[in-house]
C-alpha cells in the first residue's frame, strides 16, 4: 500500500499546480497482436487487441496509464506510469505493469512474493534519428526459480532512416523467465514503418506497420496498427 499512497501523493502534487502547459491527453491503438519487444503476449500472437491510454503531463512531468485487452479477452493488461523528461531528449520513468489477472486477479495486493505488479525503472534517449533506452525490472513478480528478484534487464536502440520509416535492436541483457533467456539474448529486431491516411482535408488516420522478430526463440511477427 505504500507503492500506492505514493503514485496518489505524485497525483496529487501533479494536479495542484497551476502551470499553463499542464495538458491531459488520451487516445487508444488498435493492433493486429500484441508483441511487447519481441514477445507475443498471447501464446504464439495473432488476436487483435484495443489499447487505451490517459495522461496528465505538468512542468516536465508525466503521469498516466496504459492498457492492453484482447478481442477474444484472453489478454488483459492496466499499467501505471511516472515520467520525468530531465532535458528534450532524455526522460526517466517508473513504470508499474500489471498483467497477471489470471494468477493474481486482486490488482490492489502488493505484499512481496505474492503480488502481480511488476515494478520497473527506465531511462531512454530520443534524439532526432538516434534512440536508445534501458529498462530493469527491480521488484515485484519478476523471480528467478529460487525466488530471488530476477533484475530482468531490457536495452534497445533505435534508428530512423527516413522520415516514416525506423530501424531498432533490443536485447535481454541477463537471464530472465520474462524474456525466456538464460543469458545475454538478442530479443527484438525490426522495422517500423507509420504513415497518416488522409481521410478528409482536416482528419487523418495514423496507422503503422512492425516487420519483426525475435532471434532467441525463433519467433517472427507482423504487427499492423493504427492509432484512434
Amino acid at each position: 500500500m505504500k507503492k500506492m499512497k505514493f503514485l496518489a501523493i505524485c497525483a496529487i502534487a501533479l494536479f495542484s499546480s497551476t502551470s499553463v502547459m499542464a495538458q491531459f491527453s488520451t487516445g487508444a491503438d488498435v493492433v493486429s497482436s500484441y508483441v511487447w519487444r519481441g514477445i507475443p503476449q498471447e501464446g504464439t500472437g495473432g488476436t487483435p487487441c484495443i489499447q487505451p491510454y490517459l495522461s496528465y503531463a505538468v512542468s516536465g512531468f508525466t503521469i498516466g496509464s496504459w492498457a492492453s485487452s484482447s478481442f477474444t479477452g484472453n489478454v488483459k493488461e492496466v499499467d501505471l506510469y511516472a515520467s520525468y523528461a530531465i532535458t528534450p531528449f532524455l526522460a526517466v520513468t517508473l513504470t508499474d505493469y500489471y498483467y497477471n489477472f489470471g494468477v493474481q486477479p486482486n490488482y490492489f495486493k502488493y505484499d512481496a512474493g505474492e503480488t502481480g505488479h511488476v515494478f520497473e525503472g527506465s531511462l531512454a534517449y530520443t534524439g532526432s534519428a538516434f534512440s536508445a533506452s534501458i529498462n530493469t525490472m527491480f521488484a515485484g513478480a519478476d523471480k528467478k526459480a529460487d525466488g530471488d528478484n530476477a533484475y530482468s534487464t531490457y536495452a534497445e536502440v533505435g534508428y530512423q532512416i527516413s522520415p516514416i520509416a525506423k530501424v531498432f535492436v533490443g536485447a535481454s541483457l541477463l537471464e530472465s523467465a520474462t524474456y525466456g533467456n538464460d543469458g545475454f539474448a538478442v530479443t527484438n529486431i525490426g522495422l517500423k514503418v507509420s504513415k497518416t491516411i488522409q481521410i478528409t482535408d482536416k482528419f487523418g488516420l495514423p496507422v503503422y506497420g512492425i516487420a519483426g522478430a525475435n532471434p532467441e526463440s525463433g519467433n517472427v511477427f507482423f504487427v499492423a496498427g493504427l492509432t484512434l
